[in-house]
């Protein structure tokens, strides 16, 4: 009963972030969070750094994630330095991926892909477990069990791309197709489920023109459907059954990534078929001939109560914390606005 009493809480909490993301995010004033002077002009305007929402729900994104498979992974009875030798190396490698892929994609400098990011991090999460268990393992002592591991590794994907589509909200960007150009299925369907988008730095806006046009609310489906599809994985998981957890994350998450680009208005990079898409279908295909091949013999149940309190660690949280700073410096530093910054004294306070 514990297990679904935290799924519960664990979805409210969702519920209730999505409930107000959805109605807010695409508002003008949801899309600078902060901005910070910079240099001065002879005129004494000072140029101004953006700091972005998208960076902020990012980051949220990133450590909720990094959180939830630590602990799935505690709930193994794993040690924290076994789980830090996977999903550390993993996120660098994702992070780096999500603009370095996304440049040659879309030949864009300034932009990000959690597309590309979740391709390379199928590819390489098992070669990463791997590589652990060949030389930490060894000289420490531990083993990762692969399947639990990858499924591990997929619920928090799904969490934290889910979560993370609440940044895409807030900038404008990764938006849907014009109701007017859509199939009248499409445009009866979300005639009233849909996202109006307000602001002359939104992407939406600058990009295609889009401000206050009722769109598809395409971030608005992919969270939906990837944080539930994560909590059902999550309780498949926390009932020992990690292969179904495995399969039915990857299944759905790809899947609705492969279809969701038909609903997009944004440039996915030339073809009717995007890159992107190729990459879902390859990483489905690859995910599911490493599991059919899987050899590793390891298996542990899970225990939920001590997952959690493997979270209560000061190392831990102060790592967590160093993440989202890492993670919102990485993300939410605009590049693509700028801003004028006048600073003067309010004579009448003096």
């Amino acid at each position: 009963m514990f297990d679904e009493i935290f799924l519960l809480i664990l979805a409210a909490a969702v519920f209730l972030l999505f409930s107000w993301a959805f109605r807010t995010l695409p508002n003008e004033e949801w899309q600078i969070l902060a901005c910070l002077p910079g240099r001065k002009d002879e005129g004494g305007i000072w140029s101004g750094v953006n700091l972005t929402y998208y960076g902020f729900f990012n980051a949220l994104a990133y450590v909720l994630a990094v959180a939830l498979f630590l602990m799935m992974i505690g709930s193994l009875g794993i040690t924290l330095g076994a789980a830090l030798s996977v999903i550390l190396p993993l996120l660098v490698l994702c992070m780096q991926a999500s603009r370095i892929l996304a440049r040659l994609v879309e030949n864009k400098p300034h932009t990000f892909s959690v597309g590309a990011a979740s391709f390379v991090g199928i590819v390489a999460a098992p070669w990463i477990i791997a590589l652990a268990n060949a030389t930490l393992g060894k000289l420490l002592g531990f083993h990762i069990p692969f399947t639990e591991t990858l499924a591990a590794m997929l619920i928090a994907y799904a969490f934290g791309e889910g979560i993370g589509r609440l940044a895409c909200i807030s900038f404008g960007c990764c938006y849907g197709k014009p109701l007017t150009l859509c199939h009248p299925i499409l445009g009866r369907l979300f005639r009233r489920r849909n996202f109006v988008f307000w602001g002359k730095t939104k992407k939406i806006n600058y990009a295609d023109e889009l401000e206050g046009m009722a769109v598809i609310p395409v971030q608005a489906l992919t969270a939906i459907i990837y944080t539930g599809t994560g909590l059902v994985s999550l309780y498949f998981f926390l009932k020992g059954w990690a292969a179904a957890a495995l399969m039915l994350g990857l299944a759905i998450t790809q899947l609705w990534r492969f279809v969701s680009e038909f609903l997009r208005a944004d440039h996915r990079g030339p073809g009717h078929i995007s890159a992107y898409q190729i990459m879902t279908l390859a990483g489905m295909a690859y995910a599911v001939v490493i599991a059919l091949f899987n050899t590793d013999p390891y298996s542990v149940s899970p225990n939920l109560a001590r997952g959690l309190l493997s979270l209560w660690n000061p190392g831990l949280i102060i790592f967590l914390a160093l993440l989202w700073i890492a993670a919102f410096l990485f993300t939410g530093k605009s590049s693509v606005t700028c801003s004028s910054i006048d600073i003067r004294v309010v004579e009448k306070n003096i």
